[in-house]
């Protein structure tokens, strides 16, 4: 059974020959009654308290678990950046290696082509100087014979000089 405060006021005895002092019992049971009332209200504050620290216990649980969740997505992030960047540089360094590749690749068939070039120029030149001086040669010929027809008839429309000149220019240098 639970006794209230009131009750212990109310609380009457039986008065006997010899029994208690009744002034001193109600003086008793009106401090008993004071003493029970502030355990009372003592013990409300403390269950209050109790209440509103387990319930910032509990908010702050759920922080915590908020705070690990988040950091563990933070963790995850990081890592997938990571993972992320390196794989980003790997297809950069490859993509460099590809185009360096192709770049010698195609240094390597243009300097080909412009072997190939000069070696057909060269030819060309080859060709040229045979014919200039195949042509230099039937030159230097056609006048010897002009010469020798022309002091066979007795003529010399040329000076030496003259000749020798033209066969000079015409002459290949070696």
């Amino acid at each position: 059974m639970k006794i209230t405060p009131l009750d212990i006021q109310q609380a009457g005895f039986k008065v006997k020959l010899r029994g208690y002092d009744r002034q001193e019992v109600d003086a008793f049971l009106d401090s008993v009654t004071e003493d029970y009332e502030a355990l009372i209200r003592e013990n409300n504050a403390l269950r209050e308290k109790v209440t509103e620290t387990e319930n910032q216990l509990a908010e702050l649980r759920k922080k915590e678990v908020t705070l690990n969740n988040t950091l563990m997505k933070a963790q995850d992030l990081v890592e997938e950046m990571g993972r992320s960047a390196q794989k980003d540089a790997e297809l950069v360094l490859k993509e460099a290696e590809l185009k360096a590749e192709e770049m010698m690749h195609s240094a390597r068939d243009e300097m080909a082509v412009i072997k190939r070039e000069i070696l057909d120029l060269q030819k060309q030149k080859v060709v040229f100087l045979e014919k200039i001086r195949s042509l230099i040669r039937i030159f230097q010929r056609v006048t010897e014979l002009e010469d020798r027809e022309d002091e066979k008839a007795g003529k010399k429309d040329r000076s030496d000089e003259e000749r020798d000149d033209n066969v000079r220019l015409l002459k290949p240098k070696t």
